[in-house]
């Protein structure tokens, strides 16, 4: 792992920071200067190594990417050979095909613009739909999509005794099922109806939900309206507890307060995204696969 540095952002500072001391490579931050029109200026450090690892996720991408394309543009100009990105928040990987005519496909050629300029990227649960093979989305020599499954499921062990899962709808069951298995805990899929970006309908499946440790587990919560809904309807049942944990906590507007309202009694995130949430580290998880990335 020699001549190799982790390059953060300073609103992801703590994380990757973290990410580099558990990888044991030093640590370097981009400094930031935003001029009144909104334009960046960036500066990386004097000297840069061959292999840079960069870290930063990438929710409220649309800055963030430009910004990211100038630091590596920059870096391969000062001589570095390999650059890795680490986000542990993937952004744009939902919209991966066109339902209306002239809808931007934004999927494939957000891919091909990381690709330009980053020799590999690793990411946490990243949000894909008909494509089930990062690198299909982003040509790089290699693409790691890790599930936090596992650190999720060792948390919940620690927190909550004997929890009920519940998946709000049928794309959380992987993570659902993956996290039950782990302590052989009970599980149940509900199934949902969207009818807008903030209207939603759920239906639980029969189950004995009362005086339960119900806990909603989800990949993203954007809105908090699925988990919202869900939270309602368990409420009918008295469960003993209802808690929410998601890898990415992005909980826009008034998702939070509104979930705590509807007397959920947790909120847990990893800290792919910062926020207040964020329960679970992920740095030991995503610093075990950076040797794939320094192999030779």
């Amino acid at each position: 792992m020699s001549d190799c540095l982790v390059l953060g952002f300073p609103e992801y500072e703590q994380q990757a920071s973290q990410l580099a001391q558990a990888a044991k490579l030093p640590y370097a931050q981009v400094q930031i200067h935003h001029f009144p029109d909104g334009e960046s200026q960036l500066f990386l450090p004097e000297s840069l190594p061959k292999h840079l690892i960069v870290c930063r996720s990438l929710n409220h991408p649309n800055e963030k990417l430009v910004e990211l394309m100038l630091v590596a543009a920059s870096a391969r100009k000062q001589g570095v050979k390999t650059i890795s990105l680490v986000a542990p928040y993937l952004c744009y990987m939902r919209q991966d095909k066109a339902f209306h005519p002239g809808e931007v496909v934004s999927q494939t050629l957000i891919g091909e613009l990381l690709a330009t300029q980053f020799d590999h990227i690793l990411t946490v649960d990243a949000h894909l739909h008909r494509v089930h093979d990062l690198s299909d989305a982003i040509p790089v020599q290699k693409a790691i999509n890790v599930t936090a499954t596992d650190p999720m499921a060792h948390f919940l062990q620690n927190h909550i005794n004997n929890p009920f899962l519940i998946g709000p709808d049928s794309e959380s069951e992987q993570w659902v099922a993956s996290i039950a298995q782990h302590y052989n805990l009970d599980y149940c899929i509900a199934s949902k109806q969207r009818f807008g970006d903030k209207e939603v309908e759920v239906v639980l499946p029969p189950a004995d939900y009362h005086d339960r440790h119900i806990v909603i587990v989800d990949d993203v919560a954007s809105t908090g309206k699925t988990l919202l809904a869900t939270a309602r309807k368990l409420a009918h049942y008295q469960p003993g507890s209802i808690s929410v944990l998601v890898t990415h906590a992005l909980f826009v507007d008034n998702a939070i307060s509104e979930l705590y309202a509807a007397n959920i009694s947790n909120i847990w995130s990893c800290d792919t995204i910062s926020h207040a949430t964020n329960s679970i580290s992920l740095a030991h998880f995503l610093a075990n696969e950076l040797p794939h990335f320094l192999k030779p």
